[in-house]
């Protein structure tokens, strides 16, 4: 057995955001090298039910499940009268600054919540739960 640290196990801290939000901008990010990945925005739920806010995150679809629910819902998500409110877990939190170019805003700088989405609980269109069809694990 050597005592070299890159033969050891790394550790890692987990830093997870769980919660309920609306699933908009479904969309496929190309990127310059490599492989274009699956994005979409949720504006997470928080606060009194009474005076509800809303945070939004511009995420990365990562999970595999979360994934193939994405693709599943994915026509609920474009048709604009639908809302789509999914149970949510979200990891890898950071805040990207951008300049807005165009808009009341324009030339002023802004702050977008960028996230992995690891996980979908469950699903509701409308208000009713859907059920998901995911593949069996191997």
């Amino acid at each position: 057995m050597s005592n070299n640290p890159q033969s050891q196990d790394q550790k890692y801290f987990d830093l997870h955001i769980t919660g309920i939000g609306y699933v908009n901008r479904i969309r496929e990010v190309p990127v310059k090298r490599g492989k274009s990945f699956l994005a979409v925005d949720i504006s997470a739920l928080h606060g009194s039910a009474s005076d509800t806010q809303y945070t939004r995150f511009d995420c990365r679809v990562s999970g595999s499940e979360a994934q193939v629910i994405i693709d599943q819902i994915k026509p609920m998500i474009e048709d604009e009268q639908n809302k789509v409110l999914i149970g949510f877990k979200l990891g890898d939190l950071y805040a990207d600054t951008f300049v807005y170019g165009k808009g009341n805003k324009a030339g002023q700088t802004g702050v977008s919540l960028k996230a992995r989405l690891l996980r979908i609980d469950w699903v509701k269109v409308n208000g009713n739960k859907i059920e998901l069809d995911l593949p069996e694990a191997a």
